[in-house]
């Protein structure tokens, strides 16, 4: 065990000695304050520097190098960054397709992209020195669309959190308030674009790895439906996993880089690139002179939205109210059997493959160790403490989800996928009866937690892992920010030891200004829909006074 324990120490210092002399060794220009052309790229909208660049008015390598200053300053302010792909950025920018769809655009990529020649070690120090052989399908598309890849972003071990934390790269902080996370997995890249480093990135999302970071962060992102994104040759943590499906999805500064963004790489064919991506082009979703019908879901019946994030689905409503568009209230089927069934398809193995390659004395995510620390207990300890929660604490519903977290048979494990099925007819049963257009929900019960809050929240990501089970597309937009006059906590009493947990974390004095989103969805493979109604949804807001402000930053 020592031995072990050393190992991964050594691991740990190499790797963050590596990422600091890279840094170290950029040329000056890098180090220099931000000139005021650097300025100008770094405000423009994507399509407006890729414009630039296919009109030979902007060059690749200053777009590179703009990026990359600010990105540095972000890494100082949050430390957002894994790898520093800087120096072969410039050469990629110099040789790039200055004619495709994101010519000269710097693209940053979560930590699991596989870029050929460096880590992907996704915090593991077992991993460190593991580089990639081959460029990811994904990176090859990015490339051949015009785009440069420029850094790599940090992400918590096991890649099971709504923070990002781990012992090879450190804490990543948000850059609306440093003692709160900019949430997880793919939290690096969301403090990175909130931060104004980045317009254009890359990240996974398998129970809200994407969604919770843009809410936590003020940005923006669409979830895909599972086999419209290229995902294949990049690295995880649970490889295999296909019970609920993990997807790449972009990420983005604002909503029109978003757009930008998916019309590029769909453009790109991504079904010639690999073989997970189903053959369909882009389709035009004109419904902006329709009066949409829109299903909004103000509780899940699990965790009830904290005062700030109920505000923000209120003056959503009231927006497209204000539009004409038609708003009901729907109570969905079963939104808490599907978390217990998604739960434990994700963790069917009892965790084995995400903490198998976890050293000895190697930190882990306290959320992490919490739900292995149930999916470990003996069988007899597990009908008592479920026992206990149900008929002594009255809690039907914790005692549901301990009764459920164990290692499955593989008949377990064929039930749970027929149970998943069933529900998603449900779902589909629903749309079509209300006749909805869109459903409007909260991306997360709170704003962004403060750091190792999700020790009390790990069970709390339910309105995101639950469009995962469906594998329905989900956008999130940011609308509001908490105010600590307004949004107040007032007469709560906790319906569940899972709502009495996750409540623990909120603090509306603590949490004045952070960034509150809401989150708009579609059926699955509805990406170009669920993109249309986002635009409605921000366009509706910035009609009654409330539009977003983005954080600006020296």
């Amino acid at each position: 065990m020592l031995f072990d324990y050393l190992a991964h120490r050594r691991a740990c210092a190499s790797k963050q000695n590596e990422r600091q002399g890279r840094i170290d060794s950029l040329p000056p220009a890098y180090h220099a304050a931000l000139t005021a052309k650097d300025e100008t790229i770094l405000s423009q909208l994507a399509s407006e520097t890729i414009v630039k660049v296919q009109q030979g008015i902007l060059e690749p390598v200053d777009v590179v190098r703009a990026f990359g200053k600010k990105a540095l300053k972000a890494q100082e302010a949050t430390n957002c960054l894994t790898e520093i792909l800087l120096p072969e950025a410039e050469g990629w920018a110099k040789s790039c397709n200055r004619k495709g769809p994101l010519a000269g655009m710097p693209v940053s990529l979560k930590d699991t992209v596989s870029v050929a020649g460096f880590d992907g070690c996704i915090g593991y120090s077992a991993w460190v020195g593991r580089r990639a052989l081959r460029d990811s399908p994904l990176v090859r598309l990015l490339r051949d669309a015009g785009a440069v890849p420029f850094v790599k972003t940090n992400i918590p071990i096991t890649l099971l959190s709504l923070e990002s934390s781990n012992d090879v790269f450190g804490t990543v902080r948000n850059p609306h308030n440093p003692k709160y996370t900019p949430g997880g997995s793919t939290g690096g890249e969301a403090a990175l674009l909130a931060y104004g480093g980045s317009r254009l990135g890359i990240g996974t999302d398998v129970a809200g790895s994407v969604r919770g970071p843009a809410h936590f962060s003020g940005i923006y992102t669409i979830k895909a439906s599972s086999e419209r994104f290229p995902k294949a040759g990049n690295a995880t943590s649970i490889p295999g996993q296909i019970g609920v499906p993990a997807v790449y999805s972009p990420m983005t500064r604002t909503l029109e880089d978003l757009e930008t963004m998916w019309r590029a790489i769909v453009s790109m064919k991504p079904w010639t690139y690999d073989y997970s991506c189903l053959v369909l082009p882009w389709r035009e979703a004109d419904i902006s002179a329709k009066k949409l019908r829109w299903g909004v879901m103000w509780d899940d019946g699990i965790i009830k939205p904290s005062p700030a994030c109920h505000r923000a689905l209120e003056d959503t409503v009231f927006a497209l109210k204000a539009a004409g568009h038609e708003i009901v209230t729907i109570h969905p089927p079963t939104p808490f059997d599907a978390i217990s069934v998604g739960s434990q398809l994700i963790m069917a193995d009892a965790g084995k493959t995400v903490a198998k390659p976890i050293r000895w004395g190697e930190w882990n995510d306290p959320g992490v160790v919490d739900a292995l620390r149930v999916l470990r207990l003996p069988w007899l300890f597990r009908k008592a403490w479920a026992w206990y929660w149900r008929y002594i604490k009255g809690d039907n519903m914790y005692a549901h989800l301990i009764e459920g977290f164990h290692e499955k048979t593989v008949e377990e494990y064929f039930s749970l996928v027929a149970q998943r099925e069933a529900i998603r007819e449900q779902w589909w049963n629903m749309w079509q009866k209300q006749e909805i257009d869109f459903i409007l929900t909260v991306p997360n019960p709170l704003p962004a937690s403060p750091h190792r809050g999700w020790s009390n929240g790990w069970t709390g990501c339910t309105y995101t892992f639950l469009f995962n089970i469906l594998d329905y597309t989900a956008g999130v937009i940011p609308v509001t920010h908490l105010n600590r006059l307004t949004d107040q906590l007032k007469g709560f009493a906790p319906r569940n030891q899972i709502e009495r947990r996750m409540y623990r974390m909120y603090d509306a004095d603590q949490m004045h200004g952070l960034p509150v989103g809401v989150q708009i969805v579609g059926r699955r493979l509805e990406e170009e829909k669920v993109l249309e109604g986002m635009k409605i949804a921000e366009r509706c807001l910035k009609d009654v006074g409330k539009a977003y402000t983005l954080l600006e930053t020296d």
